[in-house]
């Protein structure tokens, strides 16, 4: 999984965890220093003090924990879970009436539902991981708003030009992410 560090706006290092920890380390930046995952722009925790660790074990994500798994209810080999659903009577009856009963027809509309909208959520998942590090890094530098509305409106164009002043390390990494986004909407049009 890529990395990329920042010691203020200057962009440290980028690639692999060994890298950019190794990089990190021999920093001795001013600036606070900033990690994020280069897919997702999630923040990144990485403990920098000298104890001797292994690098898996200095990474904390700044993510919130997933929930604790519900107790398994249904078939643990096939990793069916049980939930709730809500339908109309008309809607049961259709669900029932089909091949193999509501379960099957449910897990068969999820799954053609997933496939059909695999372009725009990969496009969602750009678009808000691009965002996600342009409000972390540059919501206070000029023409940020112009920059996020360009995004969202799909005008690379304008998106350049509303970053062209910004320093080159954000400037580079927010291009990278915005053009990610860019072509995963050609892709999903």
């Amino acid at each position: 999984m890529p990395y990329v560090a920042f010691a203020g706006s200057e962009l440290i290092a980028s690639g692999e965890f060994a890298a950019v920890t190794d990089a990190l380390l021999a920093a001795s930046p001013a600036e606070p220093l900033l990690v994020f995952d280069a897919i997702t722009s999630h923040p990144v925790e990485i403990d920098l003090r000298p104890a001797p660790a292994a690098p898996a074990a200095r990474i904390c994500s700044l993510r919130p924990a997933p929930p604790p798994a519900p107790n398994q209810v249904g078939r643990p080999r096939l990793g069916v879970v049980a939930g709730e659903v809500t339908l109309l009577p008309r809607h049961w009856e259709w669900l029932n009436e089909q091949p193999g009963g509501a379960s099957v027809a449910l897990r068969k509309l999820v799954e053609a539902a997933r496939k059909a909208q695999a372009p725009q959520d990969q496009l969602r998942a750009a678009q808000e991981s691009a965002y996600r590090f342009l409000s972390a890094m540059a919501g206070n530098l000029p023409r940020f708003e112009d920059a996020t509305r360009a995004l969202f409106a799909h005008r690379p164009e304008e998106f350049a030009a509303a970053i062209a002043a910004w320093p080159p390390g954000i400037r580079t990494h927010a291009q990278t992410l915005a053009n990610t986004a860019f072509s995963l909407k050609t892709e999903a049009a």
